[in-house]
């Protein structure tokens, strides 16, 4: 059952348990997240990507340029462009994210404007549109909005629900939904793992 209870032993902190219990409930309703499994999944999958609810907006901030480049080498294509982009989210934002999820090109702003949000880190602009879409709710308009706890958990559902979770979720799949999730370099399946065993045990 999604309460505070049960959230705090599947690893959330007793102040975000009760913050996110209501959203969590009301979302995981809506997008038929409704057995124990499904519930431990997602939830297990939603606190690695937001470090356990703490990160409900993308960290853009970097320090060094071989960072930058580490993480996107072909987006950023030399050092000294890299350097340029230190202590600058805002430009890191608009330049990564330029021409890719619906975003238009760098100068739009759309890189900053639809950055990562939400339990799921919601990105770009086809994904914002579609997901107020679907939940009847302003996210073109006021893309904060994915930043609070209500629109954090229901955009994470509808996401889920939109990649067909549900199905691996029922099978246990912790690797199958890591790829709908996070793509082909399944970053942190081993603490998604981790997290899902202790959700099931919680959620049993």
């Amino acid at each position: 059952m999604l309460i505070v209870q049960t959230l705090i032993a599947a690893g959330l902190g007793p102040t975000l348990a009760r913050d996110f219990a209501e959203p969590l409930h009301v979302a995981c309703d809506r997008f038929q997240i409704s057995t124990p499994i499904r519930q431990a999944a997602f939830v297990s999958q939603a606190m690695h990507e937001s470090a356990r609810f703490t990160r409900l907006e993308e960290d853009l901030f970097y320090t060094t340029p071989e960072r930058i480049r580490q993480i996107w080498p072909t987006r950023v294509s030399t050092m000294a462009d890299a350097a340029t982009l230190i202590r600058n989210p805002q430009g890191l934002a608009n330049r990564v994210y330029a021409n890719r999820n619906g975003n238009a090109d760098e100068g739009s702003g759309d890189g900053w404007t639809y950055r990562g949000r939400g339990i799921f880190q919601l990105t770009g602009r086809a994904n914002y549109l579609a997901a107020g879409d679907a939940l009847g709710a302003p996210l073109k308009e006021q893309p904060d909005l994915v930043a609070r706890p209500v629109y954090a958990t229901l955009t994470a559902a509808w996401y889920w629900a939109s990649l067909g979770c549900n199905a691996a979720a029922d099978a246990g799949d912790v690797e199958a939904i890591t790829r709908k999730i996070n793509g082909p370099a399944m970053v942190g399946l081993a603490e998604r793992r981790q997290l899902f065993e202790q959700a099931r045990k919680a959620f049993a």
